[in-house]
């Protein structure tokens, strides 16, 4: 088993402080340093150092809102035979939708399900809620909350992504 010297611990510190991830530390612990851990070598290396990895900034999306709906030139409604009221100067309100419309959120467990390896919540598109688990042979289970509940097809490739993101994003 390797183990760090004081002055790579202290690279390995500061590198944990400007956000990179295990895995680049390795990989830059082996070439500027020429110390070759095992991902779990370096785990556990880390742990010793009581620094938590930082976690990276995620970019903000911009939120998709329709643009409003402009009035239709008066010579256009006076064709089509239906004339409308002009809008108000004010601004109109901001409608959202119900936080899950349209999306499937992931949560993982900070301590999974007895059993399972790793385990979470996912809240699909239609507002309803499961339980989800990897078992000990790597299998996913999925425990809706209303028996005989079947996410959408769309929702469930769009499950296994955000599930894979948010488990590659917490290390696993």
């Amino acid at each position: 088993m390797t183990t760090l010297t004081d002055a790579q611990k202290q690279v390995v510190r500061a590198w944990l402080q400007e956000g990179l991830q295990l895995s680049e530390i390795q990989k830059r612990l082996a070439a500027e340093q020429g110390a070759h851990l095992t991902y779990m070598e370096l785990k556990l290396a880390v742990s010793e150092l009581d620094v938590l990895p930082k976690d990276r900034e995620r970019p903000q999306s911009p939120e998709l809102t329709p643009p409003p709906a402009q009035p239709a030139p008066p010579a256009a409604a006076a064709k089509a035979g239906t004339a409308k009221p002009p809008q108000s100067a004010t601004p109109p309100q901001k409608q959202t939708a119900p936080p899950t419309a349209g999306k499937v959120s992931v949560t993982v467990d900070q301590l999974a399900r007895p059993g399972a390896l790793a385990s979470g919540q996912v809240r699909f598109s239609d507002g309803k809620q499961a339980a989800w688990y990897f078992d000990e042979m790597g299998r996913l289970g999925l425990v809706a909350s209303e028996p005989g509940y079947r996410p959408p097809a769309a929702d469930v490739a769009e499950f296994q992504a955000a599930l894979e993101r948010e488990l590659s994003r917490l290390g696993f």
